[in-house]
């Protein structure tokens, strides 16, 4: 494992590389425009997307764009919209990629205390990205030979051990030398780091104490230096930095944002450990924290959503149910309550849940989806066309909104919606002739709707000028 490890890290560096190669070759401006920035962060995020997987819980990522966009408002010049990726992977790292693109593995985040250690994390990565700390890298990387960007080609393209002796020995150290971030990025991204921490109203005595755990945690019991460590030189120098500037350190009032995000952060790392690191690792550390505290509703709710991605439902529901009575005004706990009883076919139960959720957080689209569905098993039709509809102006829409609209609209007979919706359905899937259609059939159904005749009428435009794929 420890190898595999350490040749993802490598191919992370490669994959910069790569794409360096076509950014920098038109342009040998002595400093990477934020439009070269761009290009390449997309690159990027294609390359890291073909070889990890992301979480995409939606209570997982709504915490971290919410945490991120927070401190994320307190950098002086915004130069790219901030996106955050939690990449599912036991590894201890996060980093900051071209033009504002934020990972963190699940691994770093299961080994974090409380949201200020993650919040000063995230924020000394904000603090690379806002001081352009890569481009620079990248700029200074000019001089590395075709020979060391085809070896790292190379390595990315064979994989596996052969893949990772191609970028060992000299070929790694030039790479280190030439991207990796020196002590004097690392200085400055914990003084900005610190000043953003602070501003946001979260302690950055976080971020000392968060390199004290990685530093003490290895690999898999090996001695190998955790990979953030690896990416972010310097940890004891760094560390005594940070001791010093706390000293002037005062703390300010809680936020009322500081406190939400602060008191919500238990669940989310539950979350993370349940529902992205491996399956036995994850039951053990739930299993250890019930152990340590029998009535722990965090616990339960991550064993919880352990056994509900393994199937047992009737076993999860109850430790959801416990784990809601714990915790009374969770929604992601509400959520799973209400999405186990709905997978169970209890659709009543499941209604009950999701109401008093709603009553919480009106706007949730998630709380709003399910609900439909729940609806749509008790086979009101109405309602849950009222639900679905409202979703349709909540973006971001899932594509099953519209699926799901067809499908009741075409249960109460309103076949011209039906057709109209699932047009949309397909058009989203780049399923053109599905499209097509679905819409040709709904303008022939339609014929005394004049709005909806025209929104019809639109909808085979924009499909006949697309060339997508069936």
């Amino acid at each position: 494992m420890c190898g595999k490890v350490r040749i993802r890290n490598l191919f992370i560096l490669g994959a910069a590389l790569v794409v360096i190669a076509t950014s920098v070759s038109d342009s040998r401006a002595a400093f990477l425009s934020p439009r070269e920035e761009t290009e390449l962060g997309e690159k990027f995020l294609a390359r890291i997307s073909s070889q990890y997987v992301f979480a995409d819980y939606p209570y997982i990522m709504q915490y971290m764009n919410e945490l991120g966009a927070y401190i994320g408002g307190n950098i002086e010049v915004p130069y790219f919209p901030l996106k955050f990726y939690v990449i599912k992977d036991s590894t201890i790292n996060g980093f900051a990629a071209p033009a504002g693109h934020v990972f963190f593995f699940s691994g770093l985040i299961g080994i974090l205390d409380d949201a200020d250690e993650l919040a000063s994390i995230l924020a000394h990565e904000l603090a690379h990205v806002s001081a352009r700390h890569l481009a620079s890298r990248i700029d200074r990387s000019q001089k590395i030979g075709l020979a060391t960007l085809a070896g790292m080609l190379a390595g990315i393209l064979v994989g596996g051990e052969v893949g990772g002796a191609l970028m060992t020995g000299s070929v790694a150290a030039s790479i280190q030398a030439e991207l990796g971030y020196s002590r004097e990025d690392e200085r400055q991204a914990d003084q900005l780091g610190f000043k953003y921490t602070q501003l946001s109203g979260f302690n950055p005595a976080g971020m000392l104490t968060a390199l004290q755990k990685i530093q003490r945690e290895n690999w898999y019991g090996s001695q190998q230096i955790p990979a953030y460590l690896l990416t972010h030189p310097g940890a004891p120098e760094r560390m005594a930095t940070i001791d010093s500037m706390l000293r002037g350190y005062e703390k300010t009032p809680d936020h009322e944002t500081t406190k939400k995000l602060r008191a919500f952060f238990p669940i989310f790392q539950t979350m993370v450990i349940a529902l992205c690191l491996d399956k036995e690792k994850a039951a053990r550390e739930l299993e250890k924290r019930l152990r340590n505290d029998p009535a722990s509703g965090t616990a339960h709710y991550g064993l919880g959503l352990i056994l509900q991605r393994e199937g047992k439902l009737n076993e999860a529901l109850e430790h959801f149910k416990i784990a809601g009575r714990k915790n009374t005004d969770s929604i992601p706990v509400m959520f799973s309550l209400a999405e186990t009883y709905q997978m169970l076919g209890e659709y009543e139960d499941s209604v009950a849940v999701l109401r008093n959720a709603l009553e919480l957080s009106p706007k949730d689209n998630e709380i709003l989806f399910l609900l439909a569905l729940s609806l749509q098993g008790l086979e009101q039709y109405g309602q849950a066309s009222g639900i679905y509809e409202r979703l349709t102006f909540l973006p971001p829409v899932k594509d099953m909104v519209y699926y799901n609209l067809g499908l009741v609209y075409g249960r109460q007979g309103k076949l011209a919606l039906a057709h109209y919706n699932l047009g949309i359905y397909f058009f989203k899937l780049r399923s053109r002739e599905k499209a097509l259609f679905h819409f040709e059939k709904a303008r022939e159904l339609a014929r005394n709707d004049a709005a909806l005749q025209e929104k019809i009428e639109r909808a085979l435009v924009d499909v006949k000028k697309s060339h997508s794929p069936q």
